[in-house]
């Protein structure tokens, strides 16, 4: 195995897209091009994430949960933890401040706009 892209399934793709280039995250690519999109590629540094409509793979694949969020936590390895949670803490929800952990890692947790955690952290020295 070389890597991993989680394909996240979302009820508005747009607002996502928003979300996440809020965070930094660019768009590499979106199906279609224009239009009502139904799947895009977003990249921050070497970490990739897809969003994709549940509507768009409903028939392929009963088994996805219909519902916002989940079981699903995103660990995010960052450099610079302090500047980024300083950035964005206002814009969004935090749910689990900035502290250091007894594995040494600084974390802090936050809320997308489809009720994923994502878990950024930095091994500080």
């Amino acid at each position: 195995m070389e890597s991993i892209s989680p394909n996240i399934f979302v009820k508005d793709i747009n607002e996502t897209i928003k979300f996440y280039a809020y965070l930094g995250f660019e768009t590499v690519m979106t199906v279609p091009e224009d239009g009502d999109l139904d799947w895009a590629m977003m990249r921050y540094g070497s970490v990739n994430f897809m969003f994709q409509t549940f509507e768009s793979l409903g028939a392929e694949l009963p088994e996805l949960s219909r519902q916002n969020g989940g079981a699903l936590l995103l660990y995010i390895q960052i450099k610079g933890i302090r500047d980024f949670h300083d950035k964005i803490k206002d814009k969004v929800e935090v749910i689990k401040e900035l502290e250091k952990t007894f594995y040494g890692a600084t974390e802090f947790s936050i809320l997308d706009n489809n009720n994923f955690i994502l878990t950024f952290a930095e091994d500080e020295k």
